[in-house]
């Protein structure tokens, strides 16, 4: 028999497929590797269009001007190889990560998708992209995504109505760029953007006081809610305005969903004396105030008007059409990315701008008026003539944009 010479002779490789479990992943990987085509890099895009690394770089990255043929070229060599810079080292190089957060109250609703759509179309025209999250209305979540969005974004755009949001922000953002969307009153270091909420309730208000409604109820939104709170002024307002007194419990507090509507809706039913019309906060508590109404058999407009406020599409097509306050959320946040993108330009002035869109009242059947046509769109000025009511006064503030109607100096939010 031969002896052992001492030394391991290597063993014949064995094939991995067959060899168990563990073995069949090992090959699936490496079999996968073979057909892969190579990622080219970015010395393979300067070797195709003839130029340097350093060029290749500033015409991808966008860091300095070169001649138009040679930007061309470039591209041309990138997009046959299906280059594409790795964006965690273009931040690197760049300081830069072409992003934008978003962090709303919440993702649902035909409102909400209208503001993300506004702020979408205009990070496209920017070529930037959205990081969006939602804080559920919840201090905790707002600052968790706050926190999670360190690092990752070059400017922030926020709507959180809660009234400790914004330092929260200010804190959590580490210097970050940002925009309020209706923070309820200019912020300090950030710009915003705001509905004329207080103006809307106000002028949908005296339009029902306009009707002949004397006991006129309302269903507002959470008491926290610095919307839900201006509405509520423009509400008192108007009936104050009118010496007309608020009984005992009209004033009814939802949450902006529709289930919150249709228990105001029955709580009405219960009020003495009944009211005659009643202002709800948002049409998505309108709608379930007229689901109330209707399954107790109530008639609206006959026995009870109402009329709500956003103008989501839905408000339209309600029996009977819905009358309420026009708000372009598609605009508010167009304007909001508009306003960042002002304040991340070196070359523009930093002012802290609290930019006030306005609002429009549509005059439907809900509320009982004989409009000039289905959906009738009345400016307050216009209403101020019909009903008597004083003309808006648009004042400014230090930094030139206006500010609230009949309030002067006070931010307006949804």
């Amino acid at each position: 028999m031969k002896k052992p010479s001492g030394r391991l002779e290597p063993a014949a490789a064995a094939p991995l497929v067959g060899r168990g479990p563990a073995g069949a992943p090992v090959a699936a990987r490496a079999a996968r590797r073979a057909t892969q085509t190579p990622v080219a890099t970015i010395r393979d895009v300067a070797r195709a269009a003839g130029v340097s690394v350093a060029t290749v770089s500033r015409v991808l990255n966008g860091s300095a001007p070169v001649r138009e043929d040679t930007d061309r070229h470039v591209r041309t060599a990138a997009q046959k190889l299906n280059y594409w810079p790795n964006g965690a080292a273009r931040s690197l190089i760049t300081n830069r990560t072409h992003t934008v957060g978003v962090l709303l109250p919440d993702l649902h609703g035909e409102f909400f998708s209208e503001v993300i759509r506004g702020l979408d179309l205009a990070s496209r025209r920017a070529g930037l992209h959205l990081l969006v999250s939602s804080s559920h209305a919840a201090i905790d979540e707002l600052v968790a995504a706050l926190r999670t969005m360190r690092g990752r974004i070059d400017g922030l755009v926020v709507m959180a109505p809660e009234s400790a949001a914004p330092r929260l922000v200010r804190e959590c953002a580490l210097g970050a760029p940002t925009v309020f969307i209706n923070p309820g009153r200019a912020v300090r270091g950030c710009d915003s953007v705001s509905f004329d909420n207080y103006d809307g309730a106000y002028t949908v208000v005296r339009h029902l006081i306009g009707l002949g409604h004397r006991r006129i109820a309302v269903v507002g939104g959470p008491g926290s809610n610095t919307d839900a709170r201006q509405r509520l002024e423009g509400y008192r307002a108007a009936l104050g305005e009118a010496r007309l007194e608020i009984p005992a419990g009209y004033e009814l507090e939802g949450d902006f969903r529709e289930p919150s509507g249709y228990a105001a809706g029955r709580a009405l039913l219960d009020l003495a004396p009944r009211p005659t019309a009643a202002f709800v906060a948002n049409d998505q508590m309108a709608v379930g105030v007229l689901g109330a109404l209707g399954d107790a058999g109530v008639a609206v407009p006959g026995d009870v008007a109402v009329a709500g406020f956003d103008d989501i599409e839905v408000a339209q097509y309600l029996n009977p059409p819905l009358t309420t306050v026009h708000v372009d959320a598609f605009r508010l946040g167009e304007r909001a990315f508009e306003r960042l993108m002002l304040r991340l330009d070196p070359k523009t002035e930093i002012s802290d701008a609290h930019e006030i869109l306005p609002t429009m009242l549509v005059v439907r059947a809900s509320c009982g008026a004989r409009s000039r046509s289905a959906g009738a769109r009345v400016h307050r000025s216009e209403l101020a003539a019909v009903r008597g009511i004083p003309a808006p006064v648009r004042t400014t503030e230090n930094n030139g944009v206006p500010a609230q109607p009949g309030k002067a100096g006070k931010g307006a939010s949804r």
